[in-house]
């Protein structure tokens, strides 16, 4: 990187944002500052100019910003009027003028992905790149073994277990310790490895959409390409709100989500495939095959102005800063998870361990592990408090509540929820 290059970077992970010019585009401004990422997250009146940018219930303290992420108002703006201009167009807008735009999306999430354009494909989220990827995958026999962890996403784990009957493996599942240490998280893996010799793909979660964990992927993945295993690795949560490129994972595959921690419109995402590892992923449902990353996924008639806006979120994304945004979120987090740690009775699942923390933390009431526990534990939340979050289920451990904020989110809400704990 050159010097101007890393002049630009470094100002722009501080904050030192210029107008947004795209063309119609609306424009936004936000103070230049010195500060770094750390202290920048205390920054209030910084982050009220950021939460302007979008347009949020009141009525609720809202803290499951996990599902998916609002768009900032210019990003609703351009997808609405890129939903007229293909309403408008209609067939000659579909066939002419949204090819070269869908093509330049796939530029702009490559670049700010970290990869080379003929490494990703766009689909509609993760949960179709993963599925594409882990369907696809060719290279088990019968009698392989295939491995995934209660902190998975459904789905995810759906398809791990559908390579039964497609493949003709066995598929392990492993509880992932709690609480968790880094050391300890590589460990249970490695003792998967050892336990599995004919063990041949694993799936990794970055974060988990259940409690927040962060996966030490890249170590994870080099211990596996080691014992000849390969890795899918599921980062719907975390590229957008950790500092960090799909290079950083050191994996060869991967599934992403563009419009959780983004904020491109509903329906965003894409599949990574390390160059020259395309052909150990089947062509889709008897697309041609070669090295065309595009055949691994066939997607059919697409949102066009949802990626149509999609290099519009992404210059947002970046003016604001990732290593801002993590910042931030990791200060909203810690906020109520050291309140709540403090509370008898209340079991706080989540690291102190900063590496293995995100945005995302859950808790519950202790001893109440049940499903219909934790709904009800939710639903009175927001009923006698108006804090809004949503019941996970899947870990070992039993279910609980997760609370995710955004970087729109105030520390008074952060605050209420604390108070709705300790009453």
């Amino acid at each position: 990187m050159n010097a101007p290059d890393r002049k630009r970077r470094a100002l722009l992970g501080a904050g030192a944002l210029l107008p947004l010019a795209a063309a119609h585009a609306t424009t936004f401004d936000l103070p230049a500052t010195n500060l770094a990422p750390a202290a920048l997250a205390s920054d209030a009146a910084w982050w009220r100019q950021v939460a302007a940018l979008y347009d949020v219930t009141d009525e609720v303290a809202m803290l499951d910003n996990g599902f998916w992420g609002s768009m900032a108002r210019p990003v609703l703006d351009a997808y609405q009027r890129h939903t007229a201009a293909a309403n408008r167009g209609n067939a000659y807008y579909g066939r002419r003028e949204f090819p070269p735009a869908f093509e330049a999306a796939r530029t702009a999430a490559a670049r700010a992905l970290g990869v080379g354009r003929d490494e990703i494909v766009l689909t509609r989220g993760a949960t179709e790149a993963l599925q594409a990827l882990i369907g696809g995958y060719h290279r088990l026999r019968p009698g392989d073994t295939v491995l995934c962890a209660d902190a998975d996403y459904d789905s995810t784990i759906a398809a791990m277990h559908w390579l039964k009957a497609r493949r003709g493996v066995d598929v392990v599942r492993i509880d992932l310790p709690e609480p968790a240490t880094w050391q300890s998280l590589i460990d249970c893996y490695a003792q998967a490895m050892d336990r599995h010799p004919r063990l041949r793909l694993m799936l990794l979660t970055h974060v988990s959409h259940r409690n927040g964990t962060v996966l030490p992927v890249a170590e994870i993945v080099r211990m596996g390409r080691a014992r000849g295993i390969d890795a899918i690795v599921d980062t719907a949560h975390g590229f957008g709100q950790l500092d960090m490129r799909i290079p950083d994972l050191d994996a060869d595959f991967a599934g992403i989500n563009l419009h959780k921690w983004i904020g491109a419109p509903v329906g965003v995402g894409a599949a990574y495939i390390r160059k020259g590892r395309v052909r150990d992923i089947d062509p889709y449902m008897g697309e041609a095959d070669g090295d065309d990353i595009r055949t691994r996924v066939h997607t059919g008639t697409v949102n066009f102005a949802a990626y149509a806006a999609l290099p519009l979120a992404l210059q947002i994304h970046e003016r604001i800063g990732v290593a801002n945004k993590e910042a931030r979120l990791r200060l909203l987090r810690n906020r109520w998870v050291e309140a709540a740690r403090g509370i008898d009775g209340i079991d706080v699942l989540a690291s102190p361990d900063p590496r293995l923390t995100s945005a995302i933390a859950s808790f519950r009431v202790r001893g109440r592990t049940s499903v219909a526990d934790n709904v009800a534990l939710a639903k009175r939340l927001l009923a006698e408090h108006g804090v809004f979050t949503v019941m996970r289920d899947g870990l070992a451990s039993g279910a609980c509540v997760r609370v995710t904020p955004a970087i729109f989110t105030p520390l008074e809400h952060m605050d209420r929820l604390a108070a709705a704990l300790k009453a």
